[in-house]
């Protein structure tokens, strides 16, 4: 059997070279492959539209995903924080399936909770009021209406100010709550959950309703990759570089 890899919050950007290198060598090798590749959001720093497809950076990466499907590799990327506003001209252009915000996948005979994971952060309560106003959508219309350089510095003023808050908030409203995790795995019947977003890779055992379940957090790409295979040999994390 073809192995299954998963990767969450590469955040690639053209000021950062390693990550998209790593990238790059991911996309030419392992993905290619694989059985299926799942993206679970913050593929790119930040995404303003798919009219950002036109920049070469984002065009080069969009061409690396194009030759992930290409090779008969099944391709599914959700949307993160960063890149919410990625959108049907983008999974065109790519060829990948754009995930539900929560989606169940069979991988490894073990059905699984796929999410970039930022709704299950639910102690954030500033966060979550900010992310149900950006989703919703009457004003994703209204931002992708103005104009691209205006949405480019708004992207960046956002970066900007969510680092700033983020280092005031204390570390426990940052990672994901541990009721959030427990309603999601049981309403949607699953033992296993993964996930992104937090940047705390580990892989967590906790007990519902009697029942043995796992959280798994994916590594961010910072500098070099990180992804999940799920193979005939179980789960393993791979680090790959530029």
């Amino acid at each position: 059997m073809k192995p299954v890899l998963l990767l969450s919050d590469l955040h690639l950007a053209d000021e950062r070279a390693n990550s998209a290198g790593a990238f790059h060598a991911f996309a030419a090798g392992p993905a290619r492959a694989a059985g299926a590749v799942y993206i679970l959001g913050d593929l790119f720093d930040s995404w303003i539209g798919d009219d950002q497809l036109r920049e070469p950076f984002a065009a080069n990466i969009v061409q690396a995903l194009r030759g992930i499907a290409d090779a008969g590799v099944v391709l599914s990327i959700a949307r993160g924080n960063r890149d919410f506003l990625l959108g049907e001209e983008f999974a065109r252009a790519t060829g990948a399936t754009l995930l539900a915000e929560q989606a169940v996948a069979d991988l490894g005979g073990v059905a699984t909770l796929l999410t970039h994971g930022d709704e299950l952060c639910t102690d954030d309560h500033a966060y979550q009021r900010y992310r149900e106003w950006m989703r919703d959508p009457v004003h994703r219309r209204r931002l992708l209406r103005l104009p691209y350089r205006l949405r480019r510095r708004i992207a960046a003023w956002m970066r900007t100010r969510s680092r700033s808050e983020t280092a005031r908030k204390p570390e426990s409203i940052l990672d994901v709550n541990a009721a959030a995790v427990e309603e999601a795995l049981r309403r949607h019947r699953v033992t296993r959950i993964i996930h992104g977003h937090t940047h705390r890779p580990a892989r967590h055992e906790l007990v519902v309703d009697g029942v043995r379940c796992e959280r798994i957090v994916l590594a961010d790409w910072n500098g070099r990759g990180h992804y999940l295979e799920i193979g005939d040999e179980g789960l393993r994390n791979v680090d790959i570089d530029g």
